[in-house]
């Protein structure tokens, strides 16, 4: 399997798949990657653009619908816990020991995250969200200590995993890393169950996209959340506050595409949806601002 840029135009920094090749070559001994077989910069590429080659994989992306072979509540349990179980291996591997050490910053991830996003909302947003606003000024009144810094994937959720054909639900391989860097592995938990959905949440832009965990068997956020406790030893004390960067991050992204399509640079109609679910995004990371935190 080949895994190059889209088609331009593209901003600078965007699906630097050399960047990935290197973090999956590093790791694949110790976290569930692909195999790198081989790489080529746009110099060398017969293409005009840089790729890499992995080996074609078997298995099913569970996005919209879960396989035959794992539509039982026992096996959409496990399909969750395998998800969780994979991320605590990603975060258990020492960067440092992997060739990694100029890969990102240890410290110092979360002010970067927040100066970035803070910067991309001026320059993305067509309109006044006020939930915005309110987010960013709580997430930089409200940040924690990171923990020590791990591998960050950041994009990690269901939709960029793979299982195995048949039961019981095995994850074998993890995509898209375009995103990862070495930071707070806190980030990579905030996003998944920022994003994950489950019975009696309310139908929203961006809870549509995971409809499938509704199911019966899938566990709760909090089982999620408590299952990586446990096989990390990591507090869950500020894990809201993650959250809430994730949604906030995920509007101020969306509004980008928004903006793009107002200014017809897209046709696709899913962006035209973004009038209204951008500030219910935003209206539910000031929520989640709201819930009291744990242990109080």
């Amino acid at each position: 399997m080949l895994r190059r840029p889209p088609r331009p135009p593209l901003p600078p920094s965007a699906h630097d798949v050399l960047r990935e090749a290197r973090v999956i070559a590093a790791i694949d001994t110790t976290a569930r990657v692909p195999r790198v077989l081989a790489t080529a910069s746009e110099e060398e590429s017969p293409l005009g653009v840089p790729f890499y080659v992995m080996p074609y994989i078997e298995g099913e992306v569970i996005t919209t619908a879960v396989p035959d072979a794992l539509d039982t509540p026992a096996e959409r349990a496990r399909v969750a816990e395998e998800l969780i179980d994979a991320l605590v291996e990603v975060h258990a591997v020492d960067p440092f020991a992997h060739g990694l050490d100029s890969f990102g910053k240890p410290t110092g991830y979360l002010e970067r995250q927040l100066r970035r996003f803070s910067g991309l909302w001026e320059y993305n947003r067509t309109r006044e969200i006020p939930e915005v606003e309110q987010v960013t000024e709580w997430l930089g009144r409200n940040l924690p200590e990171s923990p020590p810094a791990t591998i960050v994937h950041g994009d990690y959720r269901l939709g960029n995993a793979m299982y195995a054909p048949g039961a019981p639900a095995r994850l074998v391989a993890i995509f898209d890393w375009e995103l990862s860097t070495i930071g707070d592995p806190l980030a990579d938990l905030g996003y998944l169950t920022a994003t994950y959905a489950q019975p009696g949440d309310p139908e929203t832009l961006l809870s549509g996209l995971s409809h499938v965990t509704r199911g019966e068997g899938f566990p709760t956020r909090d089982e999620l959340i408590a299952r990586y406790e446990e096989r990390t030893g990591r507090s869950m004390s500020d894990l809201r506050w993650y959250q809430t960067l994730a949604l906030w991050k995920t509007a101020v992204f969306l509004e980008g595409n928004y903006k793009r399509f107002l200014q017809g640079a897209s046709d696709d109609a899913w962006y035209g949806f973004m009038d209204r679910g951008i500030p219910e995004i935003a209206r539910a990371a000031l929520e989640v601002t709201r819930q009291p935190a744990p242990g109080s």
